[in-house]
């Protein structure tokens, strides 16, 4: 950096010229590294969206300063300011990541002079116990669903029938394919083979995987997509005939959880469990798990589900255990 606050970049939004210190600030820099995510990395909107409000955290906590100024000491300083904020260890590491995507950005493509993204290390992930349903949790929270048959004419009711049938479609699909919530929700109609019972989709990653349907989810997508009277292609569609978001989703969940008095958290991601350890329960081989979940490494699958059924575990440790 020279004295009038410049510093040298070779490929500067591919310009060969001295850059000043405001051109580098996170505010300058944060929409370059979005649009590069979304249109050079073709990373999905969810990704994007999820970047950009991890590293507004960033620029908050540190405040709006260059990221050639960024050091080790400011890592530490997020840390604890995350951690003062009452941030779970999953959130820390999600920001952290972020902050290491950006900065590689910063490096790799603008050429400027920041802290090597191997230095920016996130918290330590503590193994924790797999939650998922057993099958009585799973009739119970479906059960929680209510699905008028008849609305009688009326607006509302109708309304609150495909409502109720929207949700319960969406839960069954998340139970009978696996699909990560940003999945499902991309899914649609058209792009579902009924005969073949599966669909193309762009998975975690970007990566272009197909799901697996099993028929009781296609009777419930088929009779919901009956009751639709649109012509909007997303499988899940809001009253507005908008897709439907995540967002919406979450509080579903919570309102549903509540109704069936299950004492577990349900969330799509704890239905994508749930199907993982029904399938193992009922003898799936492990590397069948991994490309029905969509997993890329095969220690991935085996770090969430191998040994999650504990009383398996200790029958055969009764069983085979011999000095």
């Amino acid at each position: 950096m020279s004295e009038n606050n410049t510093l040298e970049s070779s490929n500067f939004y591919g310009r060969n010229r001295r850059v000043t210190l405001e051109e580098t600030t996170f505010s300058r820099l944060l929409p370059h590294f979005l649009n590069f995510c979304r249109y050079e990395q073709q990373f999905s909107q969810e990704t994007v969206d999820k970047y950009h409000e991890c590293l507004k955290w960033v620029q908050k906590d540190l405040g709006d300063i260059p990221v050639t100024k960024i050091n080790p000491f400011n890592l530490i300083e997020l840390k604890q300011k995350c951690l003062a904020r009452g941030a779970s260890e999953y959130r820390i590491r999600t920001i952290v990541y972020s902050l290491r995507a950006f900065l590689k950005f910063c490096k790799d493509i603008l050429d400027l002079d920041v802290i090597e993204a191997n230095k920016v290390k996130a918290p330590r992930a503590a193994k924790r116990e797999v939650i998922y349903l057993n099958n009585e949790e799973i009739k119970r929270f479906i059960d929680s669903i209510k699905i008028e048959n008849e609305w009688k004419g009326r607006k509302k009711q109708k309304n609150l029938f495909i409502d109720g049938l929207r949700f319960r479609t969406l839960v069954e699909v998340l139970l009978g394919t696996g699909a990560r919530i940003s999945e499902a929700l991309s899914l649609d109609r058209d792009k579902i083979d009924f005969a073949k019972a599966e669909a193309k989709i762009i998975g975690k990653g970007n990566k272009e995987r197909i799901l697996f349907f099993n028929q009781r989810c296609l009777y419930w997508i088929r009779y919901y997509l009956e009751q639709r009277r649109d012509k909007e292609k997303a499988l899940f569609v809001t009253r507005r005939l908008t897709r439907l978001h995540r967002e919406d989703v979450s509080k579903l969940f919570k309102t549903y959880t509540k109704k069936s008095g299950i004492p577990k958290r349900v969330t799509p991601h704890i239905l994508r469990h749930t199907m993982a350890t029904n399938l193992l329960f009922n003898g799936c081989p492990i590397n069948h798990v991994k490309e029905i979940l969509g997993h890329e490494r095969l220690e991935t699958t085996c770090k969430y589900y191998l040994g999650v059924d504990k009383t398996v575990a200790k029958e055969a440790h009764r069983n085979f255990l011999n000095f």
